[in-house]
């Protein structure tokens, strides 16, 4: 461990236990504006060859692709909000213990609850994808997304704009984490990510193509099972039955809430949900409460939980909603990939239908990208990583 690690190791742990409890990460006032600018790295989880095998190997991800022990940190770091003020974000950066990594970035499904994250919870399925590259040689780097893992405020669900800063920044932070160990960091960067993790990997992906950093590289586009089409699939998908009920209120619930912090949707939360969700639905998406939590307290139906108003403005978008929408689509068709590309879904997926994949596909298509599909059966929605990424991996390592 070199002086200057150590250095911001200790200044982690001393400014708290606090960040292991989340309770104390650095407000906006606090921050300046260096984008990336490596403010602690905690080491969270430390394996060596046998033991990321044997890690694994209890995971659905398996251990095929193991070739190195990892050191995980969870890093915090500066960036940016939607407005361009300064904040501080959160991430996991997986160190492999080979002097040559290369780089791969893997961004999370969705998540409500600020400490499931990769960065906190060892048993997620997001931190085992992490393992899952840092042990096949790459550094691998997680970020939280703002509002998520110790970074302060609300999470702007499915806005691509700050995932794909929180993603360059965080980048940046893992190069200087890199460099501090006395490793070369490859600037080449490999992008995958789950569900809301796919749309801001293609987010990502056209920050990196666009120079965002003129030290980093796109190398290539895996993404998984994401939400590319929120007004020509996801949206429809609620109405037609293609997204199951109970997920629909659940992602529709939280994406209006999160987009009224950011566009004026509504004023009062009952124009947008019947009651009694009126009274407390906003306050489910604070942060604080898990999928699990939040679940039992929504209606199974959008029908019973929105009011029919609002449910004829998300079929027919306009104004400040079809802005929104806007706002999280564009990941597949406002851009060029000049790298390879390759898509992973599932016909079988009830929370994010293919659909949205198939869109992307013919997005890049008439861009003149090609971009294979890989179709996963049957599985599930939740499974589609652990199915997608051990077939990654290796595409990825094939890519020189």
């Amino acid at each position: 461990m070199t002086k200057r690690l150590r250095h911001k190791i200790i200044t982690a742990l001393t400014a708290g236990a606090c960040a292991a409890a989340l309770l104390c990460a650095p407000t906006m006032a606090d921050a300046a504006p260096s984008h990336g600018a490596l403010l602690s790295a905690v080491p969270v989880q430390s394996l060596d060859q046998a033991g990321a095998r044997a890690t694994l190997d209890a995971t659905q991800f398996g251990s095929a692709t193991v070739r190195y022990g990892l050191d995980a940190y969870r890093v915090t770091y500066r960036t940016t909000d939607r407005r361009g003020r300064p904040t501080t974000a959160s991430g996991l950066v997986v160190l492999p213990r080979t002097h040559a990594p290369r780089t791969a970035v893997y961004e999370h499904g969705t998540r409500s609850n600020r400490a499931d994250v990769a960065s906190v919870q060892e048993s997620l399925q997001d931190r085992q994808a992490g393992l899952v590259l840092g042990a096949a040689g790459y550094v691998a780097v997680l970020p939280d997304y703002l509002g998520l893992g110790t970074g302060p405020g609300f999470h702007p669900y499915l806005d691509s704009r700050t995932e794909a800063s929180a993603t360059l920044d965080l980048l940046r932070a893992a190069r200087t984490l890199t460099s501090d160990q006395g490793k070369r960091f490859d600037p080449r960067i490999f992008v995958s990510g789950f569900s809301q993790g796919g749309q801001a990997a293609m987010a990502a992906g056209q920050a990196l193509q666009g120079d965002a950093d003129p030290g980093f590289r796109l190398a290539a586009l895996a993404p998984v099972s994401g939400p590319y089409d929120a007004r020509g699939a996801e949206l429809p998908g609620i109405f037609d039955g293609r997204v199951a009920p109970d997920v629909a209120v659940f992602y529709l619930s939280y994406w209006t809430v999160s987009m009224n912090r950011l566009f004026p949707l509504y004023g009062k939360a009952s124009e947008v949900f019947r009651a009694p969700y009126d009274q407390y639905a906003e306050s489910l998406f604070d942060g604080s409460h898990s999928e699990e939590d939040i679940f039992p307290r929504l209606a199974a139906t959008p029908a019973a939980m929105f009011t029919d108003s609002y449910l004829n403005r998300v079929r027919h978008l306009s104004g400040p909603l079809l802005d929104a929408a806007r706002d999280s689509d564009g990941t597949c068709s406002d851009w060029r990939p000049r790298v390879p590309v390759r898509l992973f879904a599932s016909d079988a997926d009830t929370q994010v239908p293919i659909t949205n994949s198939l869109s992307c596909q013919r997005d890049l298509r008439a861009h003149g990208v090609d971009a294979p599909l890989t179709r996963l059966g049957a599985t599930e929605h939740l499974d589609t990583p652990t199915v997608a990424l051990p077939q990654i991996v290796p595409w990825f390592n094939s890519l020189r």
